[in-house]
């Protein structure tokens, strides 16, 4: 038996918006808060003060105001009916802005954000740009959820991608609290060829060995390189396991007027099949 860390997902924002996926999502999210004994935030937010005078599109965009609002509303009034009876503690609200900019300023006193694999008024066909970006910017890890997942199945195992990169230890540590409810934990490292050592790399054992002192076990798995890439590799060994979970560190960087995702970090956000738990 696993036992549980000494963190714990108490502070739990949740991206709110009404599309084919919300309700599942919204129902995963309650498990995770009364697994944690948590707070769940669920943050709705409405672009309608982005628009300037002298934007040409401006019209178009006001004449969506009065269409979100209504939206909002019924979102809330809807929310506070479903989780009237639930039992857990929960806030809900409303922010004007861009949906990432928004997570990000409430994201600062969050111990996990969950958001859908779908980018948010995309027309659920885009991958969530807007998850990549958060998991840049915040400090606590990003839950991405499948549109047709309903929970996360502790009985089954879990998938660590590990490189030995910063971004894997972080990755590693946010997910402590997860991973002592997971059947079992399984350390991936894909085979990349010769690769130049960097100063920062650590060995999978450091991994196994920080696991351990928080009484989860994990088994390393070495991967041949694959010729589709690193992200295929991990989701095939995903796939292959059964597991219920991947975690992975996301790459790239934020900047004001760039905003760039490594390769393997966006290949994942585009084919999200399990939940997906992304730290940078």
């Amino acid at each position: 038996m696993h036992r549980i860390g000494r963190r714990a997902m108490k502070s739990i924002l949740f991206n709110a918006y009404a599309d084919k996926g919300h309700a599942r999502r919204l129902d995963l999210a309650l498990d995770l808060a009364r697994v944690f004994d948590g707070h769940l935030t669920l943050l709705n937010a409405v672009p309608y003060e982005a628009a300037g005078t002298i934007d040409p599109y401006g019209a178009a965009f006001a004449a969506m105001v009065p269409i979100w609002r209504d939206e909002a509303k019924k979102l809330r009034e809807k929310t506070e009916a479903d989780l009237a009876n639930e039992g857990v503690p929960w806030e809900f609200v409303e922010t004007a802005g861009p949906v990432s900019l928004s997570l990000l300023r409430f994201s600062a006193l969050a111990d996990l954000v969950v958001i859908g694999e779908r980018e948010p008024r995309g027309g659920g066909k885009a991958p969530s740009f807007t998850a990549g970006e958060v998991a840049l910017g915040t400090d606590c890890p990003v839950l991405v959820l499948p549109d047709e997942c309903e929970r996360i199945d502790f009985d089954k195992p879990a998938i660590v991608a590990w490189d030995g990169s910063p971004e894997a230890s972080h990755a590693l540590r946010s997910a402590v609290p997860l991973l002592a409810k997971m059947s079992n934990v399984y350390l991936v490292m894909v085979g990349e060829g010769k690769k130049e050592k960097k100063e920062f790399d650590l060995p999978p054992l450091r991994g196994a060995d920080y696991l351990s002192r928080h009484g989860i076990s994990c088994e390393l798995v070495q991967l041949a390189p694959d010729d589709k890439g690193v992200a295929h590799a991990i989701q095939s060994a995903a796939d292959t396991r059964g597991a219920g979970l991947i975690v992975m560190g996301a790459y790239g960087r934020m900047r004001l007027a760039e905003r760039l995702f490594g390769g393997v970090t966006r290949e994942m956000l585009t084919d999200v099949k399990i939940p997906l738990l992304l730290k940078h």
